[in-house]
């Protein structure tokens, strides 16, 4: 047990640290740069020209951590598909943004399509290779299972994709959805290996590659994840999530990316029904306390310790 715990962490932070100096100079050298939205807050215009996709930083650490352990433990597969799955689905908007210089990167039908695509072949591996129900545990009321029985698959999807894109708005900070996202590895890996379910190598794996890229993505940031990394990160939580039977649990370990989603989902509709007032001073919600005058560090301080708390509740919900 402490063989495929520790090792995936070492193994994937060792990978993410050591490339992350070599891969950095190379994407400055591609001109893969962040293009800061005008309309964002201000102080957001200094980071112009910072390396993006950084994520394939903790993505190589996964998957040279993973590697060894998927023949004594297949159950990580499925986690590591989605997670690979969302980030080879940012990589390529990403590349289309930053590389091709086309600033909307993929379509919104395009970027649709290839998350119900991995979240198609994910569901279909889960459910009909693995045998895996789609039952959920309740929170605060251990042994009880919630089934939703036909509607388990679409379910599925919109729990995946609202985790995945939940995720992507968060990421708007030096370190912010790095360092939410650290925190609910360790819940997963301490879930995981608690209940011997065998995907503690790739909860572990995780932490370990978002330890490494920390190094290199606290404020002042030298490389962003990009959609690369966010959605990926998206994935493994939604992918963990599942296999663990606990998706009614992301509200709570995962209440950071969710008030990010919502935060945007209530502006739009509060701005048109109340024909151009809005709720918030700009969303997603990091950057209303940006225009409140939070410093970038307070803020991503701010939403990990609260993240670290659910993550204790968490705990007690089981």
């Amino acid at each position: 047990m402490t063989y495929s715990v520790l090792l995936p962490v070492f193994i994937s932070f060792g990978v993410s640290a050591v490339l992350g100096p070599v891969v950095i100079p190379f994407l400055r050298r591609m001109k893969a740069s962040q293009t800061v939205r005008s309309e964002g807050p201000k102080s957001h215009l200094q980071k112009n020209g910072t390396p993006t996709m950084g994520g394939i930083l903790f993505l190589a650490g996964l998957c040279a951590a993973c590697i060894p352990f998927i023949g004594q433990y297949p159950q990580i597969l499925p986690v590591l598909f989605l997670t690979l799955g969302f980030g080879m689905v940012g990589f390529g908007d990403d590349f289309v943004k930053v590389v091709l210089k086309r600033s909307m990167g993929l379509s919104p039908l395009q970027k649709l399509l290839g998350q119900l695509v991995v979240t198609a072949v994910f569901a279909g591996y889960v459910t009909c290779v693995l045998g895996l129900g789609l039952s959920m545990r309740i929170p605060f009321q251990p042994g009880k299972l919630l089934d939703f029985g036909s509607w388990n698959l679409p379910v599925l999807f919109f729990i995946v994709l609202g985790t995945v894109n939940g995720t992507n708005f968060t990421d708007g900070l030096d370190g912010l959805a790095g360092s939410v996202t650290l925190l609910v590895s360790v819940f997963f890996s301490a879930v995981a290996i608690g209940e011997g379910s065998g995907l503690a190598p790739v909860a572990c794996a995780v932490a370990g590659g978002l330890l490494g890229f920390l190094l290199f993505n606290v404020h002042p940031a030298s490389v962003f994840m990009g959609d690369t990394g966010s959605l990926a990160l998206g994935g493994f939580v939604a992918g963990m999530a599942y296999m663990l039977h606990m998706p009614l649990f992301i509200p709570i370990v995962g209440f950071v990316y969710m008030a990010e989603v919502l935060s945007v989902i209530l502006q739009v509709g509060y701005f048109k029904l109340s024909g151009g007032k809005r709720l918030f001073r700009m969303t997603p919600l990091h950057h209303h306390f940006e225009l409140g005058g939070w410093p970038e560090t307070k803020i991503v301080a701010g939403f990990s310790i609260i993240t670290a708390l659910l993550c204790l509740l968490g705990f007690a919900a089981l």
